[in-house]
């Protein structure tokens, strides 16, 4: 007995020893640098008439995807008629062709197993088609019709603007759907085309001769830009498209909107929603364009300071004190106009005030302890070693490079997009620019006295007081 426990204990000091050592050894493994990113690049073609299609092969599946990407969205449809493009995107596919119904197109498609699909965001419209190799005339057929035919029948737009009617009843459901909606209003101004939705008037008043209108302003070759990707020859595939669109007439240069922004006055919105037991808060202000020489110390400071479950604000403001269900956010950037800085909150309504007090002392605390080497390199570890997956396949590749080619930025972005999070420093070019992000948040931080606030907060919530003050309570919590 006595020689069986000094065994055991022999043992499990071993253990204990082993284990250290391990722990040890893990702490000593050294990380080896990421490989080489070079994404298989398309083949990229322009027609005479101005028509860029890009062709990238994709053999490990007999299938082959296609989409139409054509200038014009959503902030180009006119204020008394928001909703034309949405109803336009869905009409498009449900009101058929010249010589077959959305309906009998349904029929067509899915005995093939393919589909073929119209879309609509805020600067685009979209029309795709997905297919089995053997069967991408027959379907090419079917897109190429509709791209340059279709026909807008008035059942299939009556039957849209219900749907629509139907969305807008619903809308405010969701509290998340509230918050981001009205928070939009406040960073981009309430009239700007990028906030602006649909309302039962400017529906109504959407006629099939404006979604005809529309098609044929737009859809013209040297304002589409065309992407395939399958299992295809690219030599073959180019003569099938010039056969197909070569002859198609160049039409007016898209003119891109003027937008200008009027952010609303800072300080507190309160939207009352008396179903609700929590609050759901928006701080938002306007953000910047990924052209922004800081693009990439952006990237990293959003990840740090609140983009992830180790972020900042979800240690401090979650996990440590307890106060939200869901907290993050950062500047927001966008291809083409400013992004939206956005940090967001959901928590209890009796904690409500406590929750922004506390997303104000992590601001503050940027300046008296401003991200450390050790965050910032977790957050490029983070962003990096997603980055592949992002892109791991070659229709994700030709989908980024299309992006690329519609708003005009260089083709080899994707690929300084690593190097730039690389060099992300707290010193040297990138390290000034991560302090100016840090300097423009304290700045609006520091200019609120207790609940006077500079930024612009919205806060869809059960019951709560603004004061004549302009001060911010909340009473007991909701039933």
């Amino acid at each position: 007995m006595k020689r069986a426990s000094v065994i055991l204990l022999i043992f499990l000091v071993a253990m204990i020893c082993g284990a250290a050592a391990q722990t040890a050894e893990w702490q000593q493994i050294k990380v080896p640098p990421l490989p080489a990113f070079h994404p298989q690049e398309p083949k990229r073609v322009e027609l005479p008439n101005g028509m860029v299609i890009f062709l990238q092969e994709d053999h490990e599946l007999p299938l082959i995807d296609g989409i139409a990407r054509i200038r014009g969205g959503v902030r180009s449809e006119p204020a008394n008629k928001v909703g034309l493009v949405e109803i336009y995107s869905e009409v498009w596919r449900t009101g058929g062709t010249k010589t077959q119904t959305g309906d009998q197109l349904d029929d067509y498609l899915e005995i093939r197993a393919a589909k073929v699909e119209s879309g609509s965001n805020v600067d685009s419209t979209t029309l795709s088609w997905s297919s089995l190799k053997t069967d991408f005339d027959d379907v090419f057929k079917v897109f190429a019709e509709l791209l340059r035919e279709p026909e807008f029948r008035e059942d299939k737009v009556d039957l849209a603007q219900r749907e629509a009617f139907d969305a807008i009843s619903r809308r405010n459901d969701d509290v998340g759907g509230i918050a981001v909606r009205e928070s939009t209003k406040l960073a981009y101004g309430a009239q700007n085309p990028y906030a602006r939705v649909p309302e039962y008037a400017t529906v109504a008043a959407v006629t099939r001769q404006d979604l005809i209108d529309w098609h044929y302003a737009h859809v013209h070759p040297n304002n589409i830009i065309l992407g395939i990707a399958g299992d295809f020859d690219s030599s073959q595939m180019e003569a099938k498209l010039r056969q197909a669109f070569g002859a198609w007439p160049k039409g007016p240069a898209f003119k891109e909107p003027e937008i200008e922004f009027h952010p609303a006055k800072p300080g507190y919105y309160l939207i009352l929603k008396e179903d609700v037991n929590q609050s759901s808060i928006r701080m938002v202000e306007l953000g910047t364009t990924r052209r922004n020489p800081d693009y990439y110390a952006i990237e990293v400071f959003n990840e740090a300071f609140g983009g992830s479950f180790s972020s900042r604000l979800f240690r401090n403001i979650r996990t440590a004190q307890g106060l939200a269900y869901s907290v993050g956010g950062g500047i927001g950037t966008a291809f083409d106009h400013p992004g939206i800085l956005r940090l967001s909150m959901g928590t209890k309504s009796q904690s409500t005030v406590e929750s922004i007090q506390a997303m104000y002392q992590q601001i503050d605390d940027l300046a008296k302890q401003p991200i450390t080497q050790p965050e910032i390199q977790q957050a490029k570890d983070s962003i990096l070693n997603s980055f592949v997956f992002n892109f791991d396949t070659p229709e994700k590749v030709l989908r980024e490079r299309m992006a690329y080619e519609f708003y005009g930025y260089p083709p080899d972005f994707l690929e300084k997009y690593r190097a730039g999070i690389e060099k992300v420093q707290r010193t040297g070019e990138a390290g000034v620019a991560a302090v100016k992000i840090i300097r423009f948040l304290v700045a609006r931080s520091a200019t609120a006295e207790l609940f006077s606030s500079p930024f612009r907060i919205i806060i869809v919530h059960c019951r709560g007081v603004v004061c004549s003050d302009g001060s911010l309570s909340f009473c007991s919590p909701c039933s």
